[in-house]
């Protein structure tokens, strides 16, 4: 895109000491955004970075990008960044793995339906996937967080908006390919949405994990949700 994006990496105590490669955690923030969001909102990030013994990047996805290649704006292609130039640079930064077996990403809200989209389309580079309170749905909201703008208008681009929303996505998944986790709190405006594509997933026989629970469009759901997610992905990584 011909521009500097800033990105929080966070890296393990064990590090420098740790010949092994390490696997990797994509972390996404919500619309309006930022990278710095989770570090600022949940600063515990950098201790479960040593639990796990992982490294967790976090990107920038521009307040409102939605993470993929605007089919309608030249100058926001955020699926190329992070699925090509984001990954190839952490993996020659840093000491990685570079096999899905130790890469995942996960996000919330607008970072939701960036998860389940990049690893939906590029299952040969993530293994694992999660989305709290994802817009895995983005159709019933038209005329909300930018994405008229991305997409063009609804009534005149219709397509755009079928191909890019995660849950006409499902088609791409095979068996247990790719393994999943999202949650959603039962008062968020994204909860129908989060109920369908667990529908879906179900009628597919895709395995998955989804859970739903007390809880808003907030930071206190999803500073709780992370810690699911994380032990989630530890296990994958350590199977």
């Amino acid at each position: 895109m011909s521009k500097s994006i800033s990105n929080i990496v966070i890296i393990p105590d064990s590090y420098t000491t740790q010949k092994e490669s390490f696997s990797v955690l994509y972390l996404l923030h919500g619309a309006g955004g930022d990278h710095t969001n989770w570090l600022t909102k949940v600063p515990a990030i950098k201790s479960y970075a040593d639990q796990y013994n992982m490294i967790i990047v976090c990107p920038d996805g521009s307040p409102n990008s939605w993470y993929f290649d605007s089919p309608v704006d030249e100058t926001m292609k955020y699926e190329t960044y992070l699925s090509e130039e984001l990954i190839d640079i952490i993996d020659k930064k840093y000491n990685t793995s570079t096999e899905k077996s130790g890469r995942a990403i996960t996000g919330l809200s607008m970072g939701g339906h960036g998860a389940f989209y990049l690893a939906f389309k590029h299952q040969d580079i993530w293994g694992a996937a999660g989305s709290m309170s994802g817009g895995v749905d983005i159709r019933p909201f038209p005329n909300n967080w930018g994405l008229s703008e991305r997409l063009g208008s609804y009534s005149e681009n219709k397509a755009n908006w079928e191909e890019n929303t995660v849950i006409n996505l499902v088609y791409k998944l095979k068996g247990d390919h790719l393994k999943l986790i999202f949650d959603c709190g039962t008062s968020d405006f994204f909860y129908g949405a989060n109920q369908r594509l667990h529908e879906k997933l179900l009628e597919r026989n895709i395995p998955h994990d989804y859970t739903e629970r007390p809880g808003n469009h907030n930071w206190d759901y999803w500073s709780n949700s992370i810690k699911y997610h994380l032990l989630f992905f530890n296990d994958f990584f350590n199977l």
